[in-house]
């Protein structure tokens, strides 16, 4: 891929590097801030240097600077796709559509962080500078490229709210659902469930007490407590959860080598072990009022497991830290009923034909409506008790 490099304005300019590797870390990781560390250059560097995220799996770095006078002000991670995987914001339909109207979808520009389908700032921007400014400048810079290339489209995934509605006249703008849990100042997990109604509370402490029967025992484990032989029970499990539900799993080993390598302090590893055998495990990483919950397998299958290690102890270790939530990942309409309320995800997205654009921005306008109904929905089907204090 061509293109994107040369001057903007007022000693300002553009290029593209091919890998993480090609910036200075700290000059990338002062664009990023310290909040998300899945901005961060280490986690790129994870997800690229362990051949996770590269050519070969069809994610290919084309990451976008922006400079003033030799100091990098602004990024925007981006890679040039061969197919949707990875991304969790599901486009398979409208590639469909195109390339059966004679268009070639693919390849197309993402602008994510890969596998992690976890909100952040895509357009990373250094402080002191002017952040809706830098902003524009990389949106266009993007859209440029894509365009010169003949490229189909450029999409900007799970980016945050703001950055949403800043950029929302370059882009066609979309939305979906997660469940997160929210800290009200919770002191205890006891404190948590005085906030449900009687009907759920009693059903988590049940979850909980049958998900530690046959004898499981748990180890929430962070930095330097964290081993090989957890990472590689870990893994294994992983794989046996990754090859069951989607049939491939994303990362290897040596992801997960380099992240302990690199961000091992702001990892939390919830691990089950019976017998004196790691059966299952559940990978957060934490950010500065964030628990992000990503990854989870199992060897075993025993009941409420699942609920206690991604969910439970995810809210525990919040409470304890004194973080403001919990991002639980993608999905899941049962998180409801453990205290996790939906929340909207943006994504933005350019797409170059103009049929296909009218459809799309079409089918994203009746979308939005029925994510914004659902919202209110599950809204109403809180589990928490009523403000006037019943259940």
């Amino acid at each position: 891929m061509t293109g994107g490099a040369g001057a903007v304005a007022d000693g300002h300019t553009i290029r593209l590097v091919h890998g993480v590797d090609a910036v200075d870390p700290a000059a990338w990781d002062r664009c990023a801030g310290p909040d998300n560390p899945f901005v961060s250059h280490a986690f790129f560097t994870c997800v690229e240097a362990s051949g996770c995220a590269t050519p070969a799996t069809g994610w290919s770095p084309h990451h976008l600077l922006l400079e003033r006078d030799g100091t990098l002000i602004g990024v925007m991670p981006l890679y040039l796709k061969s197919h949707s995987y990875g991304e969790y914001v599901f486009d398979h339909a409208w590639a469909d559509a195109f390339e059966r109207a004679g268009g070639a979808y693919y390849p197309k520009l993402q602008s994510a962080v890969p596998f992690s389908p976890v909100t952040g700032p895509r357009f990373l921007v250094a402080p002191g500078h002017d952040r809706p400014a830098v902003e524009q400048v990389l949106a266009q810079a993007a859209i440029t490229i894509a365009a010169d290339n003949k490229l189909s489209s450029l999409h900007v995934t799970f980016t945050t709210a703001g950055e949403w509605q800043r950029l929302g006249d370059r882009f066609l703008q979309r939305t979906d659902q997660q469940f997160h849990w929210n800290n009200k100042g919770y002191d205890s997990f006891e404190n948590f469930l005085n906030d449900l109604a009687s009907r759920k509370r009693k059903q988590i402490r049940r979850e909980r007490r049958d998900a530690l029967g046959n004898g499981i025992e748990l180890a929430a484990l962070t930095g330097d407590q964290i081993g090989e032989e957890h990472w590689d029970a870990f893994f294994h499990a992983y794989l046996a959860s990754a090859a069951t539900k989607w049939g491939r799993p994303y990362l290897n080993r040596a992801f997960f080598r380099r992240l302990h390598e690199t961000l091992r302090d702001r990892v939390l590893l919830v691990m089950a072990r019976r017998q004196g055998r790691w059966i299952a495990g559940a990978l957060n990483l934490i950010g500065r009022d964030t628990l992000y919950g990503r990854n989870w397998g199992a060897l075993e299958h025993h009941p409420f497991l699942h609920f206690e290690l991604c969910y439970y102890q995810a809210i525990d270790f919040a409470i304890s830290r004194g973080l403001a939530r919990v991002e639980a990942g993608a999905q899941g309409e049962h998180k409801l009923a453990r205290g996790y309320t939906p929340q909207l995800t943006y994504s933005l997205h350019w797409i170059a034909d103009p049929g296909l654009a009218r459809a799309v921005a079409r089918y994203l306008d009746q979308e939005r409506r029925v994510i914004d109904s659902n919202v209110a929905f599950l809204d109403d089907s809180s589990p928490f008790r009523n403000e006037d204090g019943a259940g």
